[in-house]
C-alpha cells in the first residue's frame, strides 16, 4: 500500500528534524525517536541488559539531580562522557551488570532532545537498528499513525538517523499508506534502498560518523548498525521510558 489520502487508512511519516515537528499532528500519532549515532541505540541495549526504567532528561544538571533519588546518571555532549556521571551514549557501557535493575536518568546531545520535542505525541518508542524488525511489527500492530522523527545533529539532517526511517518506513508500507506529507518518506526509503547492502560503508562520509571517529569509536558505529540485536521496545511512560516486551 503506497497511496491513501483519505479515509481511515494509517499512516507513517518521516520527519527530518525535531526542529520540524510543527508541521506534524503528533496528537494521533506514534512517534518514533531515532538516534541511531548513539542515544536510541543505547536506550535499547540498557533495557536488553535489563534496566529497569530510563528517564530522558534535556539538561545536564538535571540528569545529575537524579542521583539523590538512588538513579544512575549518565550525560553525553558532542559525544563525549562527561565528567561526574556514571554512563555516557556507548552502547557498550550498558552492557554494564551494574545497570541491571536500576532506574537511570539520561541526556544526550540530540536523542533526549527529539524525545522532548515530541512531548505531545500519543505514544512515544525509541527506535534503532537493533530493534529494527522488533520495532516494525509492533508498530504494525498499534494500528496508529506513524511518525519517525529523526533526531538529526543539533537540528540537522543526518544521514544515520534517515536510513533508519527509510528501513522502518519499508516494513511499514505494505500496512500503511501515505498523506500528502509523503515526500520524505519517498527519500528515506530510496537513501535506504542504496544503502542497505553496507550501511557502514555508505555512512562513511557521513558528518556525525566522521565526528565520532575522532572519538575513536568505530565500534560503537559498527554495533549500533548491526540489526535486531535487541528485542526491545522502549515506550515513554509517565516521563519514563520502560521496555514493553519486559
Amino acid at each position: 500500500m503506497i497511496s491513501s489520502d483519505s479515509g481511515n487508512i494509517k499512516t507513517v511519516e518521516v520527519c527530518f528534524s525535531p526542529a520540524l515537528i510543527h508541521l506534524h499532528d503528533v496528537s494521533s500519532s506514534v512517534v518514533v525517536v531515532i538516534d541511531i549515532l548513539r542515544a536510541t541505540s543505547s536506550i535499547c541495549v540498557a533495557f536488553h541488559h535489563g534496566v529497569r526504567s530510563i528517564v530522558p532528561v534535556a539538561s545536564v544538571e538535571d540528569s545529575k539531580a537524579y542521583r539523590e533519588k538512588g538513579f544512575l546518571v549518565g550525560a553525553e555532549r558532542n559525544g563525549e562522557m562527561l565528567d561526574g556521571f556514571d554512563l555516557g551514549n556507548s552502547p557498550f557501557s550498558f552492557m554494564d551488570p551494574k545497570v541491571k535493575g536500576r532506574d537511570i536518568a539520561l541526556s544526550t546531545t540530540n536523542g533526549t532532545q527529539a524525545i522532548a520535542a515530541a512531548g505531545g505525541a500519543s505514544m512515544l518508542v525509541a527506535g534503532s537498528f537493533l530493534n529494527l524488525d522488533y520495532l516494525s511489527e509492533w508498530l504494525i500492530r498499534q494500528d496508529k499513525n506513524v511518525l519517525l522523527l529523526c533526531s538529526g545533529w543539533k537540528n540537522s539532517f543526518n544521514l544515520e538517523d534517515t536510513l533508519f526511517a527509510g528501513a522502518v518506513a519499508e516494513r511499514l508500507l505494505p500496512h500503511f499508506g501515505l498523506n500528502r506529507m509523503r515526500d520524505a518518506v519517498l527519500a528515506s526509503m530510496h537513501l535506504y534502498s542504496l544503502a542497505k547492502d553496507d550501511l557502514n560503508a555508505f555512512l562513511e562520509q557521513s558528518s556525525h560518523r566522521k565526528r565520532l571517529e575522532k572519538l575513536q569509536i568505530e565500534k560503537d558505529i559498527e554495533y549500533c548498525l548491526t540489526p535486531n540485536l535487541a528485542p526491545v521496545i522502549p515506550v515513554l511512560v509517565d516521563g519514563a521510558l520502560v521496555n514493553m516486551t519486559a
